[in-house]
C-alpha cells in the first residue's frame, strides 16, 4: 500500500498540473520533505559519480571529438542547403549539439556504473518515498495534509481519476453556459418587471421591483452575483411567487425521473429486439415492417401522438387517466409510450446498423466456423460488439429526457422540470431559467460521463486503455 502510494506520488509529480495541486494540498508537510531532500543531495554519491565520469571523459578528449564532428556536420549541412549562419549562431548550434551528445554518453555510462555500484540518484520523489516509509512521518503528514492523500488515492485509481477530472471540467461547462445564458437574457428586450407587474405599473413600481431583485445593477455586478450564488449553491428566489428555486427543482425532479425511466424501459423493450431481428433477417418482411414503424416513430410529433392517445384511451374507451397524478402508475403509461416510441425508433435503427456492421466481420465467420451456437454468436459476439453506438444513443436521449420533455409534460399536464422552465422563460423569471440551464448542463454532463464509463465495461480495448489512463 505504502509502495503504491509512493509510486502514485511519483507519477503525479511528473505532471505539472498535479504537481501544483500536490504542493498546494501538501503545503504543511512537503517542506519537511524538501529539507530532507536538500540534506540528502549534499551527501549524494550519485552526483559525485557523475562528476568523476564527466571529468574522465573530458580528459580523454571525448568532448573535443564530439565538438569537431558537430562542427564538420554543421558545415556540410550549410553547404548542402546553401544557407550561411552568422559566426555566433554557428558556434551556439555547435555547442548545443556537443552538450546534448556528451550528456547522453555520460548518462549511459552513469546508468551502467550506478547499477554496478548500487548507487541511486536523490530526487524529491525518492526522498518523499523514503520518508513515507517512516510511520511517524506518515501519521503526522496525514493529519497535516489530509487533502493531498485524498488526491493521491484518487489518482491511484484510473476510474476515480477519470471521473474526478470530468467533474472538474463540468464546473467550467456550468459557468460557461451560465455566462452565455445570462448575457443573452440581459441583452433580451423582455422586461421582467413590466411582464410581472403589468402594463399599468408606474415607473416607481418598476424601479422598486428592479431594485429588490438587483436588476438595476450594471451587467458585471449582476453576473458576479450570479456566479457567487452558484458557488454557494443558492439559486435565489423566483420573481413570481418568491419561491425558492432549488427547492422547486428538487421537488419536480422525481416526477421527471419517473417519466424518464418509464420511457426508457418502453424504448428498450421495443427497440433492442426489433433492431436485432431486423439485422439478423435483413431485407425480410420483418426488417421492412420494423424499420417502417421506426420511421413512423421518428416522424410522428409527440404532441400529436399524445392527443391521439388521450382521445382514444381516455375519452372514448376511458381506460387510462388523461392527466398525470402523482402516485398513480396508470397515469405514466401514455406519457411513457409517447416518449418511448420516439426514443425506440432511434435506438432500433442504431441497433440494426451497428449489428449489420459487425455481422460480416471475420471473427463472426470464425465463430460460426468453429461451430458456436448461433444464439451465442448473435447475443455475445454481434450484439456485444455493437453495443457502444447503442449505449451512446440511449445515454444522450436519457440525458435529454431528464432535462425535461416540455411538450409531452404540457400535453399530459405533468408538473415536471421541462414545463416548469418553459413557463418561466416567457416572463422571463431569470433565476429559474438560469437554474434550469445549470440543471440541464449538469444532467447532460453526467449522462455523458456514465456513457463513457460504460464503454470500458463493454469494450475490452477501452478498458485496457482506461487502466493506463
Amino acid at each position: 500500500m505504502i509502495k503504491k502510494l509512493g509510486l502514485t506520488f511519483e507519477k503525479m509529480y511528473k505532471r505539472p498540473f498535479y504537481r501544483v495541486l500536490v504542493f498546494i494540498f501538501g503545503i504543511l508537510s512537503l517542506p519537511f520533505v524538501f529539507i530532507k531532500h536538500m540534506k540528502n543531495k549534499q551527501n549524494n554519491d550519485y552526483s559525485k559519480l557523475r562528476g568523476s565520469i564527466y571529468e574522465r571523459l573530458e580528459k580523454d578528449g571525448v568532448k573535443d571529438e564530439i565538438y569537431n564532428n558537430a562542427k564538420e556536420q554543421l558545415k556540410n549541412k550549410q553547404s548542402f542547403f546553401k544557407k550561411e549562419l552568422s559566426a555566433e549562431e554557428f558556434e551556439r548550434q555547435v555547442k548545443d549539439i556537443t552538450n546534448k551528445q556528451f550528456n547522453e554518453i555520460i548518462d549511459n555510462e552513469l546508468n551502467i556504473v550506478s547499477r554496478q555500484n548500487q548507487v541511486s540518484d536523490v530526487t524529491f520523489c525518492n526522498t518523499f518515498i523514503e520518508m513515507f516509509s517512516n510511520k511517524l512521518f506518515l501519521a503526522a503528514s496525514i493529519i497535516l495534509s489530509f487533502p493531498m492523500y485524498i488526491l493521491i488515492l484518487i489518482f491511484s485509481n484510473p476510474y476515480s481519476k477519470y471521473i474526478v477530472e470530468r467533474l472538474f471540467m463540468m464546473v467550467f461547462v456550468i459557468f460557461g453556459v451560465t455566462w452565455l445564458v445570462f448575457t443573452i437574457m440581459y441583452l433580451s428586450p423582455m422586461d421582467p418587471a413590466t411582464n410581472i407587474l403589468g402594463q399599468t405599473a408606474t415607473p416607481d413600481q418598476v424601479a422598486q421591483f428592479n431594485s429588490i431583485y438587483g436588476l438595476d445593477q450594471p451587467y458585471h455586478i449582476q453576473l458576479l452575483n450570479t456566479f457567487k450564488n452558484l458557488f454557494s449553491f443558492d439559486l435565489g428566489k423566483s420573481y413570481v411567487g418568491n419561491e425558492d428555486v432549488l427547492s422547486a427543482i428538487l421537488r419536480k425532479f422525481p416526477i421527471t425521473l419517473q417519466l424518464t425511466f418509464a420511457s426508457l424501459l418502453v424504448a428498450i423493450l421495443i427497440a433492442i429486439p426489433s433492431g436485432i431481428i431486423s439485422a439478423i433477417k435483413q431485407y425480410s418482411s420483418f426488417d421492412y415492417m420494423f424499420m417502417l414503424f421506426a420511421l413512423l416513430g421518428l416522424s410522428i410529433p409527440n404532441f400529436w401522438l399524445g392527443l391521439i392517445l388521450i382521445l382514444n384511451f381516455s375519452i372514448k374507451l376511458k381506460w387510462l387517466p388523461a392527466t398525470f397524478v402523482v402516485g398513480n402508475w396508470k397515469t405514466l403509461i401514455m406519457p411513457s409510450i409517447v416518449l418511448g416510441t420516439g426514443l425506440a425508433a432511434s435506438v432500433a435503427r442504431m441497433t440494426r446498423s451497428s449489428m449489420l456492421e459487425v455481422k460480416n466481420m471475420d471473427y463472426i465467420t470464425t465463430a460460426r466456423a468453429k461451430g458456436l451456437n448461433e444464439k451465442k454468436v448473435i447475443t455475445k459476439h454481434i450484439l456485444g460488439n455493437a453495443m457502444i453506438p447503442i449505449v451512446t444513443v440511449i445515454g444522450l436521449q436519457f440525458g435529454g429526457m431528464l432535462g425535461g420533455a416540455a411538450v409531452t409534460e404540457k400535453v399530459f399536464n405533468i408538473n415536471g422540470i421541462g414545463s416548469f422552465i418553459v413557463d418561466k422563460q416567457f416572463i422571463p423569471d431569470i433565476p429559474i431559467v438560469l437554474a434550469g440551464v445549470v440543471y440541464v448542463a449538469v444532467i447532460i454532463s453526467l449522462a455523458n460521463l456514465i456513457v463513457d464509463i460504460m464503454y470500458s465495461f463493454l469494450d475490452p480495448r477501452i478498458k485496457s486503455k482506461m487502466k493506463s489512463y
